[in-house]
């Protein structure tokens, strides 16, 4: 007998309220399992929610502009025969009921019950009641019984109550911790003044331009840097002119880079490798795996990646997070690098997992996917997490230094420019050798100059003869 059951969007990470930018489906549509429904857009990729089995779809719950979180029912469909057998990943339950009625902390202080408000969007915001404790279970003597429950950890009825809670989704509080934000600071814009990521970025731009008052600026900013404002200027008076909105992926990188380069105190260590054999190697792998029709194309970005992951092994304060505090520091057992690929919407920067453990043609073959989905905007959370180091490589475009700027919470990124035939001496005459400028960027509240000069001679040792990796 045909069922018609709730497809609801699957696991996605820590984002939440992403707006559906696409609808692949309408009502009556016969989908197959795993088939795109809608298309959501996050942070730094698009994702498809797919059907979670094949069926006719019945009705449409989104529409274009809306918002979804993980559990929203984004379709409803009938689903015949054997297949209504097939239910999809049910949602977390939520709670029905109001949380376990606390008494207040010892201060005395008298807690009125509170009403559940419900938000025009149907969120209940908390509820707060004074109430007498349950019957103490078996073994428990009477006086426990009439004794009042008292919570935990004491706190200050007015700091739980919704009028001084800063209304925001678990992702959006982790955001703007990851910020220095105090949430209490901004002004929600969404409905019953929800705040959402795009106002926490706005209240940070406005700190790195004076606009936030100084002791809020300390906060967001690290400091209070006492910017001067934004220079507003007509720049209609001086000759024709175009505006063009920003990308939503070059607004959501301009955030973060500001916060990294103004919170993280950046020092670049320059070097240079001699690559020449390298080169002769890698032209002579393609040509092998060109005979062999492999489809992997050998770069030296992919050599990079394997050379970079002996170096964090022999550096490993390299391939470590400082804490928000600034006072610990994890230091990370695994290897995953990340690679900056440049696309028609901006730059993104995903993941290559466990690099140490692989050969470079296996790094070459994952790297073409993975530029491949970021070209496309098919990158998914998962592609773009849990990085330890990062590389950015201009050597296909030009120059010969610059000074990338790290990505939070990583403490090293390297950047390398193009290749040059130079002279060197060879203690007899010189002669011209391959060389690859090298541009290492560093957290110097972890790192010191000693150290990375150190990364980077190791490093340019490696490139020049890669048989250094098998130490």
């Amino acid at each position: 007998m045909a069922e018609i059951k709730e497809a609801r969007v699957p696991d996605i990470g820590d984002y939440s309220d992403v707006p559906v930018i696409e609808v692949l489906v309408a009502a009556g549509d016969t989908v197959a399992k795993d088939q795109g429904l809608v298309t959501l857009e996050s942070d730094k990729a698009t994702l498809e929610v797919p059907a979670p089995f094949a069926g006719v779809v019945k009705e449409l719950k989104v529409k274009l502009g809306d918002t979804l979180s993980e559990g929203s029912v984004v379709a409803l469909i009938e689903v015949a025969g054997d297949a209504a057998a097939v239910a999809a990943t049910p949602a977390p339950a939520k709670a029905e009921s109001a949380p376990a009625p606390v008494k207040a902390a010892e201060t005395g202080a008298k807690v009125e019950p509170v009403a559940v408000a419900a938000e025009p969007d149907g969120i209940a915001r908390r509820e707060i009641a004074q109430a007498e404790a349950a019957p103490a279970g078996k073994g428990g003597s009477d006086a426990e019984a009439k004794s009042p429950r008292t919570p935990p950890v004491e706190f200050g009825a007015a700091s739980v109550l919704p009028d001084q809670v800063p209304y925001a989704s678990p992702a959006v509080r982790l955001f703007a911790r990851e910020l220095g934000v105090d949430l209490a600071q901004v002004k929600g814009s969404e409905r019953g003044g929800r705040i959402s990521k795009e106002d926490v970025q706005r209240y940070v731009k406005a700190a790195l331009s004076g606009g936030v008052p100084a002791a809020a600026g300390a906060s967001a900013a690290g400091g209070g840097l006492n910017l001067l404002p934004w220079p507003k200027v007509d720049f209609g008076k001086f000759g024709e002119v175009e505006t063009q909105p920003l990308s939503r992926i070059k607004k959501i990188s301009g955030a973060n880079l500001a916060r990294n380069w103004a919170m993280i105190p950046h020092v670049t260590q320059f070097d240079q490798a001699d690559i020449t054999e390298l080169e002769e190697l890698r032209v002579q792998l393609n040509k092998e795996q060109e005979k062999a029709k492999s489809g992997i194309k050998l770069t030296m970005l992919a050599f990079l990646l394997k050379a970079s992951a002996a170096a964090l092994k022999q550096f490993p304060d390299f391939n470590a997070s400082l804490d928000a505090t600034g006072e610990n520091l994890t230091l990370k057992k695994y290897c995953h690098i990340g690679f900056a690929a440049d696309t028609p919407n901006g730059l993104v920067v995903p993941v290559i997992r466990d690099v140490d453990k692989k050969g470079v043609l296996q790094i070459a073959q994952e790297m073409g996917e993975l530029a491949k989905k970021a070209r496309d905007g098919k990158l998914g959370p998962a592609d773009m997490s849990g990085g330890c180091f990062s590389i950015s490589s201009l050597g296909g475009i030009g120059g010969t230094a610059f000074t990338p700027i790290i990505n939070a919470p990583e403490v090293a990124i390297l950047g390398v420019s193009r290749s040059s035939q130079q002279p060197v001496w060879d203690g007899k005459q010189f002669v011209p050798r391959l060389t690859l400028p090298l541009s290492l960027s560093y957290d110097h509240r972890v790192i010191d100059g000693a150290a990375a000069a150190r990364f980077t001679s190791y490093l340019a040792q490696v490139l020049a003869d890669m048989r250094r990796v098998l130490l």
